[in-house]
């Protein structure tokens, strides 16, 4: 047995709806953690933050990108020191409010990007075939990194085909590339943390990003 040629996307031009039956013109990506008000509204955040930096379109190219939380606090603002995080990258908390991780929001994604391996696994847990598409955002930033951006559809073809076959890919990926360790797959929670280690955690997330939306859209990020 071989590993998949050079992590090579697969793609079908004819493809016109999703797995659920949804029009294909929109990719959604859902950002999950615990309780949603530190870790991912930041990676959601600096996710919009990056697509909106490279593409300079409001609309990210039929990007929707969300978040929730396993325990999520319905309606609850975003914690003070994540939105000092956010500040420093030059993104922005406005109007953010903390969800409950419910089945239609699974349904929905096209790509899950969990904070720990625990919420990737009860992301799984909840069905709606979400294995292929739900990883960890770190683990996620590894299978992308192996992945020939060549064989990806050419971004004149657009932004959703393109999200669509980088997921398979780095699905087709995962049991050849491991982490070396189980922590390294790990984003650790700063609820209650001082400032510092926020901050730390908030670095963590943009360099795990980096590469994701640099694969996404074809445009690296800026010097």
């Amino acid at each position: 047995m071989t590993a998949p040629d050079a992590g090579r996307g697969i793609w079908n031009g004819e493809e016109t709806r999703t797995f659920t039956g949804l029009p294909r013109d929109t990719f959604r990506i859902l950002h999950v953690s615990t309780g949603n008000v530190c870790r991912s509204p930041i990676t959601e955040r600096l996710t919009r933050h990056a697509l909106a930096d490279r593409l300079g379109d409001p609309l990210w190219g039929g990007i929707v990108v969300e978040s929730a939380g396993t325990w999520g606090h319905e309606g609850a603002p975003m914690e003070t020191n994540a939105e000092a995080v956010l500040a420093d990258f030059g993104a922005d908390a406005t109007g953010f409010l903390g969800r409950e991780l419910l089945d239609e929001h699974v349904i929905m994604a096209d790509l899950v990007l969990t904070a720990t391996r625990d919420h990737r696994a009860q992301v799984i847990s909840m069905g709606h075939s979400a294995g292929l598409r739900t990883f960890t955002l770190k683990e996620f930033t590894r299978l992308v990194r192996a992945i020939d951006p060549t064989t990806l559809p050419p971004l004149e073809e657009g932004l959703v085909a393109r999200a669509r076959a980088l997921v398979r890919a780095a699905a087709a990926l995962r049991g050849w590339l491991l982490a070396p360790t189980a922590e390294a797959d790990e984003v650790y929670d700063p609820y209650g943390a001082p400032l510092p280690f926020f901050q730390s955690v908030g670095d963590e997330i943009h360099q795990a990003l980096d590469p994701v939306v640099t694969a996404l859209t074809g445009v690296p990020a800026r010097a």
